[in-house]
């Protein structure tokens, strides 16, 4: 039997979220942007986007995160941004079906962007590399060139310096305390740390670092407390990004499970992996390039 051609508008495209396994805080640019120092570590838990073609040239979104306007979305911005720098005369509908919560720090608008970036390259046939789909991908949002990268990374500047590396598997509990977090209040906050002394990437240990807008938000954001000092009992907790999403790193599935199987009823949180790789490398064909060469 003849096998028929993949048809790319046809697929479901993976956003993965993302884990600061830490983040410092280790200056500040002269235009108020801060300097950080992480390590960004993919996981399992993602949203997905599909993609369908339109004859009018438009942009729009069928479905999305909920509140948020269609101008605002970051996956309309990021379609219109591609068509803009290519001058691509091609038109789509985008829907998300939302796993990822807003708000909590695990990157979801972000990689939302990075993968309607990705799949448009491939399904207006552009054909961009992956250094320009980053290049597009800062000016919506410093998280978006990591998404696209394709790896987990040892991030510095101000999101944009980007070093791949190997990490241990390694699972993952995830408390979503339920709040979104405005992350410009956080860096904001005139009590947050600054200063942290830069670290190099050799030798480098997650377990040694801290994440320095925990205290901030600890001290605004009650919910994010208390689920870190129950996890605290159990593991080596953290807060990831500017919150609220709190985690704790395990060996197996089973200590994770185990570990989640105990949560207080009136707190949610779920069981993630931790990746080696963006999942879009894993669809069939040529759509799993997120570019036309890849970076790293």
């Amino acid at each position: 039997m003849e096998r028929r051609p993949l048809d790319p508008w046809a697929l479901a495209w993976p956003a993965p979220a993302k884990l600061n396994l830490f983040l410092h805080v280790v200056g500040r640019r002269a235009d108020g942007y801060h300097l950080l120092q992480s390590v960004f570590r993919l996981i399992d838990l993602a949203d997905t986007l599909r993609f369908a073609p339109r004859t009018d040239g438009e942009v729009r979104r069928a479905t999305g995160a909920e509140g948020v306007p269609e101008d605002e979305d970051l996956v309309v911005r990021a379609a219109r941004s591609l068509k803009a720098a290519t001058g691509c005369a091609a038109g789509v509908t985008i829907s998300v079906e939302k796993r990822i919560p807003m708000g909590g720090g695990l990157g979801g608008g972000s990689s939302d962007a990075a993968t309607t970036l990705a799949a448009l390259n491939r399904l207006w046939g552009l054909g961009l590399p992956v250094a320009e789909l980053m290049r597009i991908g800062l000016a919506l949002g410093a998280d978006v060139p990591f998404f696209l990268l394709g790896r987990n990374a040892f991030v510095e500047g101000v999101g944009e310096r980007l070093h791949p590396i190997d990490l241990p598997p390694a699972w993952y509990v995830v408390l979503v305390p339920g709040i979104a977090v405005p992350t410009r209040e956080i860096f904001a906050a005139p009590e947050l740390t600054r200063d942290t002394k830069p670290i190099k990437i050799q030798g480098f240990s997650t377990s040694a670092g801290r994440n320095d807008l925990e205290p901030v938000v600890r001290r605004r954001y009650p919910a994010v407390a208390r689920a870190i000092d129950w996890l605290s009992g159990l593991g080596d907790a953290r807060m990831t990004g500017s919150g609220a999403c709190v985690f704790a790193e395990f060996r197996t599935e089973r200590e994770a499970r185990a570990v989640l199987s105990r949560m207080p009823a009136d707190m949610c949180g779920v069981v993630a992996r931790g990746l080696d790789h963006h999942p879009i490398s894993d669809l069939p064909g040529d759509a799993g390039q997120l570019g036309s060469r890849q970076v790293g």
